[in-house]
């Protein structure tokens, strides 16, 4: 699989748009039925508040942002390439000062 796009999917072409259009993603379903979110999220003035219902795995692709996970006590800075796990019926907290590519890996 090339690393930077997926292959053989179904995009639903219905956008989730969250918190009046500061993050915006399209859902990707694979043949054997796992789902992924790709999308952008802009810049913040405050931390983004999001609740997991399955566990997931944040990659970030482009841009940096600050996330605090469910009760830590500190935030954590994440750069494009590395990535970020929330457990499921939990949630995390994310800003970011300049537009933030994604993809969501819903593991659950």
């Amino acid at each position: 699989m090339n690393p930077a796009q997926f292959d053989q999917v179904t995009v639903i072409k219905k956008a989730n748009i969250y918190f009046d259009g500061k993050c915006i993603s399209h859902t990707i379903q694979f043949d054997d039925g796992s789902k992924k979110t790709v999308g952008v999220i802009l810049p913040t003035e405050k931390p983004l508040v999001f609740e997991t219902h399955v566990p997931e795995r944040m990659e970030i692709i482009s841009g940096e942002c600050r996330v605090k996970i469910a009760d830590q006590p500190e935030s954590e800075l994440y750069r494009a390439g590395q990535s970020f796990y929330v457990p499921g019926s939990s949630r995390f907290f994310i800003e970011t000062q300049e537009p933030l590519d994604y993809v969501c890996h819903l593991e659950g």
